[in-house]
């Protein structure tokens, strides 16, 4: 099969919501109708009472929430699924942000009785950055919520973007009937169906039929002609290019627990939603037609399987064709590598594989090599632009609790900080470790793996850090002077680069105000910044 062919096959994308708003429930449920689980486990409660497919990592399963991004593919109507479920919890936004990177399209989840939340908003602000475009899907219509066509003005005013329904609910809660698919003109009747598929659509030519009655009931059904007549009169026809182009929100309806509104978000989806799509670089934009392979590593996971202790690089392919065992470019190592054991993934079950084209995601099995952001190429030396870095809020300092287990805490720490969910920061004399991080969970989620995967003891002690900053100059003898005043608050990050941890906002502009030949970078992006 020709690139071509497979590039038009793959279909890449994220889902992103606020916590709680049923976001990997409907992970699972896609995963359902695309024949990659044969059932799904119920999330009640916020907790998971059969673990979620897509939430591996011990503490997840617990707290019932995903703190890491899950990687999840399959085949579905001769199409190529590369599904990459997110964090929703806001301590974990930072892994959010960058996989937003790596996708082609979003699936929005919303909660029909809270509508737009504070954590939407944010991600949907990154999503307007890129022009992402964009899917929503209003879940949990079992339940009584907000009004439909409120909601609808609540999207587009909240979110900043246009919105066109493509199913429309019958009634809500006790009253939920069904919905119907403006898209296709058929009438799909709810069922609860917690487990498995069930095929109750119905065809509906005409609205005025008198079948629809028969099925619905009079109320029912004079109440959606004339919902449907509003909607056709208020809203454009849909659009394809203006939702390819992160203008109009295409909306659905349904209840992920009960199976019901996925398949039609899921066969629309695969109909309208993008090919892979190109990504600028440093030199300028590479598109996945280029015949030479390139790709960027947009996330880094240690211990996937903790009986294997194993570091994998997640690396979403940009151009070219993939090869299992080819030796290819990496750009800030300047060295060539090759990977002989390349994974697929369907949550944390992995399987080789040989070759992968644009818009998959490899996982690489990885001694230490990759950071965030790397870029592989077949022989350029271009670095791919966008993957955000962000500056720490909160500061605590390590404290080992077990002075036998050192070892394995300076490995533990290392590792789970190249995964990027926070920032060490040594500060001499003593070694003293400094964790950043942008999110107070992020905290207990450390501290609970290097206990389970490392083996290491250790608590988190509060400092009073308001900014780290890293600091360079073309002056050396005025970075020695700033040293030497700013002893107490001068740290180096785990790549060895000056870091001053500012204590107020006043004691930041003082040191920016009385060192001005010092650049004072608010993340550890500066090397980039200094490169535009």
């Amino acid at each position: 099969m020709s690139n071509e062919r497979e590039i038009e096959r793959r279909r890449t994308f994220g889902i992103i919501s606020h916590p709680d708003a049923g976001k990997t429930t409907l992970t699972e449920k896609l995963l359902l109708f695309g024949g990659a689980i044969q059932s799904a486990g119920a999330v009640k409660n916020n907790k998971i009472k059969k673990t979620a497919t897509s939430d591996f990592m011990e503490i997840e399963k617990q707290r019932g929430i995903s703190v890491a991004t899950s990687v999840m593919a399959f085949n579905y109507l001769d199409k190529q699924i590369n599904i990459l479920d997110t964090p929703g919890h806001k301590d974990f936004a930072e892994d959010t942000f960058r996989t937003l990177t790596a996708v082609d399209s979003v699936i929005l989840v919303i909660d029909v009785a809270n509508g737009v939340e504070a954590q939407t908003e944010r991600l949907m602000e990154v999503c307007r950055m890129r022009n992402t475009p964009v899917i929503i899907f209003i879940n949990k219509l079992d339940r009584d919520g907000k009004e439909s066509f409120d909601l609808l003005d609540e999207l587009e005013s909240k979110l900043n973007i246009g919105v066109r329904p493509l199913t429309w609910p019958i009634g809500m809660g006790d009253r939920f009937k069904g919905v119907y698919n403006l898209y296709n003109k058929s009438l799909n009747l709810f069922s609860p169906n917690k487990t498995g598929i069930s095929d109750d659509i119905q065809s509906i030519e005409n609205l005025d039929s008198p079948e629809l009655e028969e099925l619905i009931g009079t109320d029912a059904a004079e109440e959606l002609q004339e919902e449907v007549e509003m909607i056709e009169g208020v809203y454009d026809e849909f659009d394809r290019k203006r939702y390819l182009d992160g203008e109009v929100a295409p909306i659905f309806f349904g209840s992920a627990v009960n199976n019901f509104g996925v398949q039609e978000l899921l066969n629309t989806f695969c109909e309208i939603s993008p090919f892979p799509r190109g990504r600028d670089t440093d030199t300028g934009p590479v598109e996945p037609s280029d015949k030479k392979f390139s790709g960027f590593v947009f996330k880094i996971h240690a211990n996937l399987d903790p009986k294997h202790r194993d570091r994998i690089a997640f690396l979403r392919i940009v151009s070219g064709k993939f090869e299992r065992n080819k030796f290819y470019n990496h750009v800030r190592l300047g060295k060539k590598l090759k990977f002989p054991n390349p994974t697929s993934f369907m949550a944390q079950d992995k399987s080789v594989i040989d070759e992968a084209y644009p818009g998959d995601v490899v996982g690489l099995y990885d001694s230490g090599n990759f950071k965030i952001g790397d870029t592989l190429s077949e022989g350029e030396t271009y670095t791919f632009k966008g993957i955000p870095s962000f500056s720490p809020e909160i500061f605590m300092e390590l404290e080992n609790l077990d002075p036998l287990k050192s070892k394995q805490l300076d490995k533990g720490i290392k590792q789970l900080m190249d995964e990027g969910v926070a920032q060490l920061f040594i500060q001499q004399p003593g070694n003293r470790k400094i964790v950043g991080t942008v999110g107070q969970l992020q905290f207990e989620v450390i501290n609970y793996r290097l206990e389970h995967e490392y083996g290491a003891k250790c608590r988190f002690v509060p400092r009073n850090y308001h900014k780290a900053c890293w600091i360079t100059s073309d002056n050396e003898q005025n970075l020695e002077d700033f040293k030497r005043a700013k002893s107490q608050h001068i740290a180096r990050d785990k790549d060895d680069n000056l870091v001053f941890l500012a204590e107020t906002p006043f004691l930041l502009q003082m040191a920016e105000q009385d060192y001005r030949e010092i650049t004072f970078h608010k993340t550890s992006e500066f090397k980039l910044e200094m490169n535009s």
